[in-house]
């Protein structure tokens, strides 16, 4: 149902602004890079996640290569992966200098390395780095957080809201939780815009093998610790997003709180590329 006030038409205008500047996250693979450039235009937004696995310099080659390549890309720089501000620094020097403007600070799961318990720690000493990056995300949670109660979450957003130029919300299937979330966030004084989290068409297979890679990244760990989103994931024939993203662009209360999709693809570039013209050609009739 479109929400009293809304028009189709204005549904529509959201869903196409939405599609077309998706954001696509990918974990740093092996073989994603080479999918990347396979599937991928150079106008799309990548964000590359970290893995405590992997470690934070497997998220960071794959960036410098991909910026090269002309990309717009946007690391993950868990907070609990860096050791102090002196690595930091080392960081963004090489971020900086492959042309970086957008970073993704989410604290991470893995236990503190050094000085960061927290992604607000990290982000208090890039201010005093100069602030050097235009666009900087912080890790949103619609549905409750596996460890951290709901009440923290919000507190966290409003302490590094003066740091962040866009929050980004983690996987949920219902609209009316996302709009609730909104309208707390609100309440609480949070008007930092938020990316909608949304998975991309996730077929079983290729979905449970990269589930044995466990440790490659926030949004597949995000899946271990809610065993009710892998299943609906996972179910025989996948699951997209079509729905999900139609009712939350006729929901918003008030319209314009989300201001863009990131989709979780799980390295599945090209299905997820597909996916995404072929919604988009169908919300432009």
């Amino acid at each position: 149902m479109v929400q009293r006030g809304r028009t189709p038409g204005d549904t529509t205008q959201t869903e196409l602004s939405w599609l077309q500047g998706a954001r696509f996250e990918i974990l740093p693979t092996r073989n994603v890079e080479e999918l990347v450039r396979q599937h991928l235009p150079l106008d799309r937004v990548i964000t590359i996640t970290a893995s405590p696995a992997k470690g934070l310099e497997a998220t960071m080659a794959l960036t410098e290569r991909l910026a090269t390549a002309g990309y717009v890309v946007v690391p993950h720089l868990a907070a609990r992966m860096i050791r102090d501000r002196a690595e930091l620094a080392e960081l963004v020097d090489r971020l900086v200098g492959s042309g970086v403007t957008r970073i993704f600070v989410p604290a991470g799961d893995a236990d503190p390395v050094g000085d960061y318990v927290d992604a607000l720690g990290l982000l208090r000493d890039l201010g005093m780095l100069g602030a050097p990056f235009d666009q900087v995300g912080i890790t949103g949670y619609p549905e409750s957080h596996p460890s951290i109660h709901d009440d923290v979450t919000i507190q966290a957003m409003w302490d590094k809201r003066v740091h962040a130029t866009h929050i980004v919300s983690n996987l949920t299937f219902d609209p009316a939780v996302v709009r609730a979330w909104l309208e707390r966030l609100r309440a609480r004084g949070v008007t930092t815009p938020v990316l909608l989290g949304v998975p991309g068409p996730a077929e079983r297979a290729k979905l449970l093998t990269m589930a044995t890679k466990i440790g490659v990244g926030e949004s597949t760990r995000f899946l271990t610790k809610n065993k009710g989103l892998f299943a609906r994931l996972a179910t025989p024939g996948g699951f997209t997003g079509d729905r999900f993203i139609r009712d939350c662009a006729a929901t918003q209360t008030p319209p314009g709180l989300v201001q863009g999709l990131h989709v979780f693809t799980f390295n599945q570039i090209a299905e997820t590329e597909a996916w995404r013209s072929r919604l988009l050609n169908a919300v432009r009739g």
